[in-house]
């Protein structure tokens, strides 16, 4: 059999100790290809266009806003991003995958758990964020997150459910007027204008194996032949969920 093509990778600019790990990491895997590397933020959607990767890895602290996640995600939906930072809070992460992100790596995140989270990426599938011990009740504190302050981060959440401020108020134990406050700090800092677009984006759904394949013509039926039942002739032309 053939052998399977590499899964091709973008590297966006790092700092030079994590680009060089980063590359180092990617060159042992005979599996991956890295078709660009040191990319400057500002020129990822042109690489993207030209190179068409399989997986892009991104620096969270290059992004202006998190919205820049979703339009990557929306304009080039056949990469994979995979984004690697460090002090993001779990709430962010959330929101990055929400905007589109196939990973939301921190730091300290182990070789192995790099290359996996490439492969996973490459396949369409996210990876989660590890949760914290003790944090499985809710979203934890995130101070020193940089980007959401705690009370922003318990916010976010009721935002995406689609809740209202007073109910928001409710829950939360404050005033109409301090949900508003957080509300507008979090759209500033996300990059949106309101909560429907904190949801996340319509994806293109991607062709399978199976979409490929021609479909064998259905034999027309006489006009003049009765079906014995109306769902009978009809079996087959729904979709089929595999």
């Amino acid at each position: 059999m053939p052998p399977h093509a590499p899964i091709t990778v973008v590297l966006a600019h790092f700092d030079d100790l994590v680009a060089g790990g980063l590359r180092e990491l990617i060159e042992r895997d005979p599996s991956l290809a890295i078709v660009a590397s040191d990319v400057e933020h500002r020129r990822i959607g042109v690489v993207l266009r030209v190179h068409h990767p399989d997986v892009a890895i991104l620096d969270v602290g290059a992004l202006k806003t998190f919205a820049e996640v979703r339009e990557l995600s929306t304009r080039y939906p056949r990469t994979r991003l995979v984004l690697l930072g460090s002090d993001q809070a779990p709430i962010e992460c959330a929101q990055l995958l929400a905007f589109g992100a196939s990973a939301c790596l921190g730091g300290d995140t182990q070789s192995r758990d790099v290359i996996n989270a490439i492969h996973l990426a490459s396949r369409g599938l996210q990876v989660l964020p590890r949760v914290p011990a003790g944090a499985a009740g809710g979203p934890g504190p995130v101070a020193g997150a940089g980007r959401l302050s705690k009370r922003e981060s318990e916010v976010l959440p009721l935002l995406q459910q689609g809740h209202s401020n007073a109910q928001i108020a409710l829950v939360l134990q404050v005033g109409i007027e301090t949900v508003r406050t957080h509300a507008r700090n979090i759209y500033r800092k996300l990059g949106v204008s309101s909560r429907r677009e904190l949801a996340a984006p319509p994806v293109p759904p991607t062709p399978s194996a199976s979409d490929s394949q021609p479909q064998a013509p259905q034999p027309e039926r006489s006009p003049r032949r009765r079906a014995p039942s109306p769902l009978g002739p009809r079996r087959g032309h729904g979709v089929r969920h595999g």
